[in-house]
């Protein structure tokens, strides 16, 4: 059962059994960190590089191009995978550069479109309580690890793998397009860890993948089946799955929220920037010219997106060869918002670090009558140790399709690497001199 927003009755979705009670009436999240079921350990703040957890709780991972991955991982019983002092080490670097403390999913919002149910499925059920077995066969070429769940034993359920994704790059070294020069391709690989998590009919693939040129991304997956609850939507609420026009699936949102807590270079203190680019129209047969300009995030914010804008978290303890400061731009993935709650109508927000503050609705751990939701945290106090969380929502309107099962929809986010090496981490040896203005 979720738990719904107010005072309503959520309608049950029975089939996942009482269990799914479990999880709210815990109140605070029980952590565990892998198959020894150490106790549960403290959040760091800051990584520390490399990662010093024990061997069952850490992943390391060398890719193309000399890249090498560390973490840490531990579990918890509300948000399932949460990673831990991840650091990024390119050919080159002599030592790992801290990026991120920690990093988890926010919650997951789901209100129907009918009104009449609202569920926020990572504290309003047992998410991270039902952990799911893993297949040799989900986890190709690669290892499961197994995770010790309260009241769940212990599970085979985080599969730490690699995937192609492709070309890494490629340059014709010619002036002309198809010259004889030399020609420099690779293909790259991405280190992938994702675990799955069951809520009522849902079944959420949560997936981190790093790659080898910095680039972090986060993708939820939603499969499983549609509710069985929930085929009385009206016109304009529902579309008619099945024979004729009788049972129509309510139509609802999935508003997934992250929280990332850098510590870039090793610290928790940072900025935020934001960057907005404007086009002014050309005047006769002239061009459009574009001007960038820099606002720092000094305060609080709750962001929206907007053509040509962006924002980039910036380190405070360290440079790249180049001298310039190392920093993260957050590229949110295609995102269908949902202005329905105060906490959803944003798409970033950095606020303030707080221990207690640790999932974007429904909050769980603050004392009695803390505000319990993102945007009551941004309320513009200074920035020092931001943490910066990254909505992205898709509104679900069924389909034939989507059963039987639901093929996986995705959304999710990246956080690309910017100027957190001086040049491209995987350049060609014979290349690797070209740093500035390129040879003519």
């Amino acid at each position: 059962m979720h738990v719904s927003h107010g005072n309503r009755l959520p309608r049950a979705r029975k089939a996942a059994g009482t269990a799914l009670a479990v999880s709210a009436l815990l109140g605070a999240a029980i952590t565990t960190a892998g198959p020894a079921a150490a106790a549960p350990k403290a959040a760091p703040r800051a990584p520390a590089a490399p990662a010093d957890c024990s061997a069952a709780y850490k992943i390391e991972q060398t890719l193309d191009g000399g890249t090498t991955w560390r973490m840490c991982w531990h579990y918890n019983t509300n948000s399932g995978l949460i990673l831990d002092k991840i650091s990024y080490q390119p050919k080159g670097e002599p030592k790992p550069v801290p990026v991120l403390t920690s990093a988890r999913l926010a919650q997951i919002h789901v209100p129907y479109d009918d009104g009449q149910n609202e569920y926020d499925d990572i504290t309003g059920t047992d998410f991270g309580m039902r952990l799911q077995k893993l297949k040799a066969s989900e986890c190709p070429g690669g290892t499961i690890k197994t995770v010790k769940v309260p009241d769940g034993g212990n599970v085979p359920g985080l599969c730490t793998t690699t995937r192609a994704r492709g070309h890494a790059y490629r340059l014709n070294n010619d002036a002309s397009t198809g010259g004889t020069g030399k020609v420099y391709t690779a293909q790259g690989k991405d280190l992938l860890v994702y675990t799955v998590n069951k809520a009522s009919w849902y079944e959420y693939i949560t997936e981190w993948r790093f790659s080898s040129d910095g680039t972090i991304t986060s993708n939820v997956g939603a499969t499983g089946s549609l509710s069985p609850y929930d085929f009385d939507g009206g016109d304009g609420r529902g579309w008619p799955i099945g024979k004729g026009d009788q049972a129509k699936a309510e139509s609802h949102s999935h508003n997934v929220f992250w929280r990332l807590n850098f510590g870039l270079d090793g610290s928790p203190k940072a900025k935020v920037e934001q960057y907005d680019s404007q086009v002014t129209p050309p005047n006769g047969s002239g061009s459009p010219k574009t001007k960038t300009t820099r606002t720092p995030v000094t305060k609080e914010l709750m962001g929206d997106r907007k053509d040509m804008r962006w924002w980039r978290v910036v380190s405070t303890a360290g440079k790249n060869k180049d001298g310039h400061p190392r920093s993260y731009e957050i590229v949110p993935g295609a995102s269908q918002k949902h202005s329905g709650r105060p906490f959803s109508k944003h798409d970033v927000y950095f606020t303030q670090y707080k221990k207690c503050e640790q999932y974007a609705s429904n909050n769980l751990g603050c004392p009695d009558g803390y505000p319990n939701s993102v945007d009551k945290w941004s309320n513009g106090e200074t920035l020092n140790h931001p943490v910066t969380w990254v909505n992205i929502g898709f509104h679900h309107i069924a389909r034939d399709e989507d059963q039987q099962p639901m093929p996986v929809h995705w959304q999710g986010f990246s956080l690309a690497p910017r100027d957190v090496t001086a040049m491209n981490p995987l350049t060609p040896q014979d290349l690797s001199g070209v740093n500035g203005v390129p040879r003519t």
